[in-house]
């Protein structure tokens, strides 16, 4: 026999076992109920794309892009984010797509860059976009579904940080620095919290931004006060910047719009810091970042109205959100914000041999009803066996048929966190057993 192959996985991707990926496919199912409840359709595009779809609209992301030549010798690259896709099939699917178009996307990214604590190489986004619409309202329903779907998941502390690309295209203005040079100014502010102060000023004059300039740059962003005073506060420093002026006031209307659609008061700010490194950006962006923990970003968004019309080669309006899912549940594991659940299975069926035909009859009812049952597969091992088997593996509840409960007409239920074993009728065991999931749940919610 030929020596046995070395198990690995590469650097910076994942297996999730069960365990995990009970937890994964709760969140994702609460963000995708959240992004449904208000209105958005999902939709599914391929992991790979032509190169030259995917490059020359994200900056700094496409240098981590996966890309390779496939048999046929065409250019391929892995989908680096969302959102690039969604404009092609808007570009492709335009006649088929009611505007304002709604969609969501939940599915995995691909970039090259180096793993850390919450930061992956293969890693899954939630997006909701709004494609069609230039009113703010779509802006700040942007906003509101973001913090519907943190709030679903346990995150009702995060806050979303907003400003506006013109706002700091108006920065870069005051710098000196040419228009087409502007993304160099938000590259520099996009790495306040990382490197600090000095370290942007010092980014910023290897860039050509003058110690003045870059003072005063950075004087600006760094302000802290109300929503109202940083909106009163940069209308001042821009007003003589038309397009500075323009966006405290696209600001403003967003924040009116996100207060008129009830967004908690303390899940949103204005952050003249907040910059969003990604070069496709025209308007308002959007960070949610949770400050108790202090974990920093766990997801962004912003207007892109130019990335569409890369295909079309005019302006269709766009703006949307994305949650990093790695982080989010990172967060979720370490501090209990969601019930825990080990299993998906609700119940297992335990049995005896004379008793499988029964306890099979009886597990396809419970699963009519809507309850998850393991139908045990142990036919050698007694029904000790069975419950210890159960346990380990993290299921709740067994419904227990012997022969002694088969020939009473009754089903004993057990509760195997507790050990709590009771009988009950086998007409009732549906009614009985679903409310002591609802119970357990109640408990667990409460804790």
């Amino acid at each position: 026999m030929s020596s046995p192959r070395k198990p690995q996985v590469l650097k910076g991707f994942r297996d999730y076992l069960p365990e995990h990926m009970v937890l994964r496919q709760q969140v994702l199912n609460i963000i995708r109920s959240v992004f449904e409840k208000h209105g958005f359709e999902p939709l599914d595009t391929p992991a790979l794309e032509y190169m030259e779809i995917l490059t020359g609209k994200a900056g700094e992301n496409e240098k981590l892009m996966y890309h390779f030549r496939d048999q046929g010798d065409r250019e391929i690259g892995l989908r680096y984010d969302l959102t690039v896709p969604l404009a092609r099939v808007v570009a492709m699917h335009q006649n088929d797509l009611v505007m304002p178009f709604k969609r969501y996307h939940v599915a995995p990214v691909w970039r090259a860059e180096k793993p850390q604590r919450g930061r992956f190489r293969e890693f899954w986004q939630c997006d909701a976009d709004i494609v069609g619409s230039n009113a703010p309202l779509a802006d700040a329903e942007a906003v509101n579904v973001l913090t519907d779907a943190l709030q679903q998941i346990g995150l009702g502390r995060a806050v979303v940080h907003i400003n506006h690309r013109r706002l700091l295209e108006a920065l870069a203005t005051i710098a000196g620095v040419p228009a087409d040079q502007a993304p160099t100014i938000y590259r520099s502010i996009d790495k306040l919290d990382k490197i600090g102060r000095d370290g942007v000023l010092a980014d910023l004059q290897r860039n050509g931004v003058s110690d003045d300039s870059a003072n005063e740059i950075l004087d600006i962003v760094t302000m802290t006060g109300t929503n109202d005073e940083l909106l009163d506060f940069a209308a001042g420093k821009l007003a003589s910047i038309p397009q500075g002026a323009q966006a405290v006031q696209e600001l403003r209307d967003l924040v009116d719009n996100i207060e008129r659609l009830g967004v908690p008061k303390n899940m949103y700010m204005i952050d003249l810091a907040l910059a969003r490194g990604i070069d496709y950006y025209t308007g308002p962006v959007y960070e949610a970042q949770v400050e108790e923990p202090k974990v920093g970003s766990v997801a962004g968004g912003g207007r892109y109205d130019g990335l569409v019309g890369t295909f079309l080669g005019r302006d269709v309006p766009a703006t949307g959100i994305s949650l990093g899912i790695e982080r989010i549940l990172e967060v979720i594991q370490e501090f209990d914000l969601l019930p825990a659940r080990k299993s998906v299975a609700d119940a297992m069926m335990v049995y005896v041999e004379e008793t499988l035909a029964d306890a099979a009859a009886l597990a396809r009812e419970l699963r009519d009803e809507g309850i998850r049952v393991d139908q045990s597969i142990m036919t050698n091992k007694g029904i000790g066996s069975q419950l210890k088997y159960a346990d380990r593996r993290g299921i709740p509840f067994a419904v227990i048929l012997g022969a002694d409960e088969l020939a009473r007409g009754e089903v004993s239920i057990k509760n195997l966190a507790t050990g709590e074993q009771r009988e009950v009728p086998r007409a009732v065991v549906t009614q009985e057993l679903d409310m002591l999931l609802k119970d357990q749940l109640t408990a667990v919610e409460g804790e």
